[in-house]
């Protein structure tokens, strides 16, 4: 990390100095939508122009889209600029992450990176600006920065300060108010071989809701509710976990619900946290992996690392598309990198250390995290030796009826087994539903138990 090229100051403040007054001033949140986009990324292009100036980003769908489709790739006649591969890494490597230095070194004849145009698409509802540029100047960290309070729809805090600052801004960056995924997993051997996994996952995002301000958010202390169902295979059908994510930790930690199906039964699930092994992930990631990072940062200490150029997934409309079979994607060490689009980026490097005295099977995180849209693209997982882990990906691209920045497939790389985990797989499933508009009795235990009995 030491040979990161900075575009900012490194910020390395301790988490025990993490205060309420960590609030911009209003004089540099007016910077917000003129030097500096709605969401506090650099508005211009990079000095060679390899990466754009952010135009707003993709706010009109292509005109083959309807509502309920697989989302038609915009930019389809893009081709390769250039493909990075073990061969010819050592080219490239300023802008590569390590692990994906590790990968190419991993699977040198079949791992490859397709570097193509760089597109900022990443777009967002005018409300969302709106309230990130009223969060910049209100928004604070909870003591020892283990939640946030005053502050409501928009990124908390566009112009960070610290590590910590710019993790909350992607647990909760803007993906719709409500919706219906309908989707599922695989962890391919080495062979190739896989069971699909499949999942129905609800949510209701409290914080982005139109109508959340501060103050009721203070007062119900909800980020948001999820709800996952699994659908197949039949011997794991029917278990469920429902989750409520709070805003202040502190004050009430996370609340999470399991339903055994053979059991028939609901019962607390405390363990639904930290490195607790995902759903049905075969060990290859852990519970505060899912969505490249959620939950708690407490056992961390974090640091801003400042900005650096790489190559992420971007744009994955391809990956993305209903004309492709899992058994296109998923291949023997990695995913097909064929319908992988790669591009480079902006990104805030955020560096996760274990503190003394507190247990994770990874010691070190590093994260790369989009600067338009707050989204992890990439993450760099150490084990308890400091030795690289795991690598994990977010496959992300612009949902248009919302709009909002996602990913459409995660993917975790162990690279002591070989193996890895896509989870988010949706080719051959019903597009998400981000129209519905759920009441809050959808996400109690009491209807979980009802569901399950059905």
């Amino acid at each position: 990390m030491k040979k990161i090229a900075l575009f900012t100051t490194a910020v390395t403040i301790a988490l025990s100095s993490y205060s309420t007054l960590a609030r911009v001033s209003q004089e540099e949140a007016q910077k917000l939508g003129k030097t500096l986009t709605p969401f506090g990324a650099e508005q211009a292009a990079n000095a060679d122009g390899s990466i754009p100036a952010w135009e707003g980003g993709v706010t009109k769908p292509p005109a083959e889209y309807k509502k309920g489709m697989h989302h038609p790739d915009p930019f389809a006649s893009d081709k390769p600029l250039f493909t990075i591969t073990a061969q010819n890494a050592s080219s490239y490597q300023k802008f590569l992450t390590p692990g994906e230095s590790a990968l190419l070194k991993t699977y040198p004849k079949t791992f490859k990176m397709h570097i193509y145009k760089t597109r900022r698409s990443a777009s967002y509802p005018k409300y969302v600006y709106d309230a990130t540029l009223k969060n910049a100047t209100r928004s604070e960290l909870v003591e020892g920065g283990n939640g946030i309070r005053n502050a409501a729809v928009g990124i908390p805090f566009p112009i960070p300060q610290n590590g910590l600052e710019a993790i909350w801004n992607h647990i909760v960056r803007y993906r719709g108010v409500a919706g219906k995924r309908f989707g599922g997993q695989a962890a391919p051997t080495s062979s190739g071989d896989f069971t699909y996994i499949g999942f129905d996952e609800s949510i209701m995002f409290e914080y982005s809701n139109p109508n959340a301000s501060p103050e009721t958010l203070q007062k119900d202390n909800v980020l948001f509710r999820f709800k996952q169902k699994v659908t197949q295979p039949a011997r794991l059908a029917g278990t469920a976990l429902l989750v409520h994510e709070t805003m202040d930790q502190i004050k009430t930690p996370r609340q999470a619900w399991t339903y055994n199906a053979g059991q028939r039964r609901v019962r607390r699930a405390p363990n639904v946290a930290y490195d607790a092994p995902g759903t049905a992930s075969d060990g290859l990631r852990t519970t505060d992996d899912f969505d490249m990072f959620n939950g708690s940062p407490d056992r961390y200490n974090w640091k801003l690392m400042g900005k650096k150029e790489v190559y992420i997934p971007y744009n994955s409309y391809k990956l993305h598309s209903d004309k492709l079979k899992y058994k296109d994607i998923l291949k023997a060490g990695h995913i097909n990198p064929e319908y992988v689009r790669w591009e480079k980026h902006r990104v805030w490097v955020v560096e996760a250390t274990l503190k003394p005295g507190m247990r994770h099977v990874y010691n070190k995180r590093i994260f790369f995290i989009d600067e338009d849209s707050w989204q992890i693209h990439a993450a760099d997982l150490y084990d308890n030796r400091n030795d690289l882990y795991r690598v994990a990906f977010a496959h992300g691209l612009n949902y248009y009826e919302i709009p909002t920045h996602w990913s459409t497939l995660e993917v975790y790389h162990d690279l002591n087994s070989r193996r890895y985990l896509a989870i988010g797989l949706d080719n051959e499933e019903k597009m998400y539903d981000f129209s519905l508009n759920f009441k809050k009795r959808v996400f109690t235990p009491a209807q979980l138990r009802r569901e399950g009995r059905r």
